[in-house]
C-alpha cells in the first residue's frame, strides 16, 4: 500500500469509496461524499491522501481549516476518513490518519481536532482534555491534538463545506 496526495483523477473514485464507506454507519449523515466535494470546491480540502493498493484506490482522508472563536489561527479539522468497506479494520484508516497528521505538522499546523469515538483517536494522541467546544457535542466525543504552541480553547467552526447535503 502507498499513501499519496490525491490527483484530479481520483475525484471520482474519491467520491465513490467515500459514499461506500459510510453505508450503513451509525453516526453517519450520508453526506460524507459531498462534504468531500463541497470542501475541494471550495479550496478548503487543505490536505487529501489516498491509500492505494494494487492500482486501486482503497482509502481516503481529508484535513480543512477549522477556525476558532471566529478565527483562522493554523487549526485543522480530520475527517471524513475512508476505507473500503472490506478493508476496514486492517489499518488503512489509520496509516492514512498517520501520515495526514505527520505531514500537517511538518508544514506548521498549530494542532487538529476531530469528532469521533475516544478510544480510536486517542491512539494518534487526541483527547478531549482541552478547552475546545463544538456546539453541543458531549466533551469526549470532540477532540484535540496540539502540533505546536499552548493548547486554545473556544469554539470550534468547521468550513461551510461541512454542511453539504
Amino acid at each position: 500500500m502507498i499513501i499519496r496526495p490525491e490527483t484530479p483523477a481520483d475525484v471520482a473514485f474519491i467520491r465513490s469509496l467515500t459514499d461506500a464507506a459510510f453505508v450503513g454507519v451509525e453516526h453517519s449523515s450520508q453526506t460524507e461524499g459531498a462534504i468531500v466535494d463541497a470542501l475541494r470546491r471550495a479550496g478548503a480540502l487543505s490536505l487529501s491522501l489516498v491509500a492505494e493498493q494494487d492500482g486501486a484506490i482503497i482509502g481516503h482522508v481529508g484535513f480543512s481549516p477549522v477556525r476558532i472563536d471566529s478565527e483562522d489561527i493554523g487549526w485543522f479539522g480530520l475527517g471524513p476518513v475512508s476505507v473500503s468497506p472490506g478493508l476496514q479494520r486492517g489499518g488503512v484508516g489509520s496509516a492514512l490518519i498517520k501520515a495526514g497528521l505527520d505531514l500537517l505538522e511538518s508544514q506548521g499546523a498549530k494542532g487538529c481536532v476531530v469528532l469521533g469515538d475516544p478510544q480510536y483517536y486517542g491512539r494518534f494522541g487526541f483527547s478531549s482534555d482541552h478547552g475546545l467546544r463544538y456546539g453541543d457535542v458531549p466533551a469526549e466525543y470532540f477532540q484535540s491534538r496540539v502540533m505546536s504552541g499552548e493548547p486554545v480553547g473556544g469554539e470550534v467552526t468547521y468550513h461551510e463545506g461541512f454542511e453539504a447535503t
